[in-house]
């Protein structure tokens, strides 16, 4: 028999804020996270802006023996992760270690640490390279480290699917519990990779806006004259938990996870199919599994990169839910944070379970000159009051990888 799925913790370093509160506050405001470059020079790129985290002091999460062993990307998710686990109330002991597990993914890992050794590799030899160089990029440590810092001794894993990895990460929880493999999971994304060679090669590919003049305006999902993404980094952790227990302990449940799914376009290395045709099964499927009619869907945080693939993933929303479609509420938060890659999906999976909880649909900013081919209704600038029921949160990625996760209140 499937188990049931909750959320009861949520946790969040974003360039909204370092907290789900501060974050989420950002959020309703509708102000932008993007600003010029701090993390290195960058004047002499075609893009010299993004969406940092601001004010971060890893010494808050992490002693600093151990900080100079770990990369960026994880410095966020463990923060990001203790946070969660705080908010959840969860207490890891001898006798529930085994049954609590860990599952935090990144899209590209330790690049910064990659940048960084190589060129103490050609300036002072392989001798002067630190043994925590393996450590610090591969993708995995975030779970890794978090793990070990809490005790879980239950599913240790990672997802890297590129942009979908969150929401994968999250999903795949979802599954473990469900099936009785853990009874509670800690999971999501952590991304930090604005650094010199991820900024290069999104503005080789012609991927990133380039409004330098104007920042906080550049990221503007479903808009027509948007012209590429904002890079953005930080993490997004849920709690998720097996309903029996979270229920008997009195927890504060958010949320139930009720369903998710996940496709492939099999199309293009960085393009989605131009008819949604994958990221319209993702979303059939996943409402499918959660055995719950389109028509219960009250919202939809979009993947909405502020790219031309806004107005694809608008024609798969239309091809799931007809007329529907013109009825519910989709906005994309990217418009604020930036697009936070492998984050992206927990970060936007705190805020949906935050939409539900208050009732307060997220804004799109900057939607000024709606593309009309983007014609659903997009939540323009300023967020709405409005009680919804279910929601669903879109992650896609390069390669052409899909994910989908639903959320709805609780019930009985």
């Amino acid at each position: 028999m499937r188990r049931r799925v909750v959320v009861t913790g949520l946790g969040m370093v974003s360039p909204l804020g370092l907290s789900v509160a501060e974050s989420w506050e950002g959020i309703k405001a509708g102000r932008s996270g993007a600003g010029q470059i701090t993390h290195f020079d960058a004047s002499q790129y075609p893009t010299t802006f993004a969406a940092e985290v601001k004010g971060f002091d890893p010494l808050k999460w992490i002693s600093k023996k151990e900080i100079k062993k770990m990369n960026l990307f994880i410095q966020y998710a463990i923060a990001a992760g203790l946070m969660a686990l705080e908010d959840s109330g969860v207490k890891i002991d001898e006798i529930n270690a085994e049954n609590v597990g860990v599952l935090v993914g990144s899209g590209i890992g330790g690049l910064s640490s990659i940048e960084e050794y190589h060129q103490v590799l050609l300036e002072k030899g392989p001798r002067r390279v630190t043994p925590f160089f393996i450590p610090m990029l591969i993708g995995n440590m975030a779970s890794g480290n978090l793990s070990i810092m809490i005790g879980a001794k239950g599913p240790n894993s990672c997802v890297a699917t590129a942009c979908a990895t969150g929401s994968h990460a999250i999903g795949d929880s979802m599954r473990i519990i469900a099936r009785g493999e853990a009874d509670v999971m800690i999971c999501g994304g952590a991304e930090a990779v604005v650094c010199p060679t991820a900024m290069a090669g999104f503005a080789a590919a012609k991927t990133l806006s380039s409004r330098n003049d104007d920042p906080t305006r550049a990221s503007r999902p479903f808009d027509r004259d948007r012209d590429g993404f904002v890079l953005g980094e930080g993490s997004g952790v849920l709690v998720l938990e097996e309903y029996e227990r979270a229920k008997n302990r009195g927890a504060k449940i958010y949320c139930e996870a009720v369903g998710y799914a996940m496709t492939g376009d099999a199309y293009h290395m960085t393009s989605p199919s131009p008819d949604g045709a994958g990221a319209s099964r993702c979303m059939q499927k996943a409402i499918k599994d959660a055995g719950l009619p389109p028509e219960a869907i009250g919202y939809i945080n979009a993947h909405g990169t502020s790219t031309i693939a806004d107005a694809i993933e608008t024609k798969a929303i239309k091809a799931v839910f007809g007329d529907h479609a013109y009825k519910l509420a989709v906005s994309s938060t990217k418009s604020m944070t930036g697009h936070l890659l492998g984050a992206a999906g927990g970060v936007e999976a705190v805020f949906t379970v935050k939409a539900l909880e208050e009732g307060i649909l997220p804004p799109t900013i900057n939607l000024d000159n709606q593309d009309p081919e983007c014609d659903l209704y997009y939540v323009p600038n300023k967020m709405e009051r409005r009680e919804i029921k279910a929601a669903l949160s879109n992650s896609f990625g390069f390669g052409g990888t899909n994910a989908t996760i639903v959320m709805s209140k609780i019930t009985g």
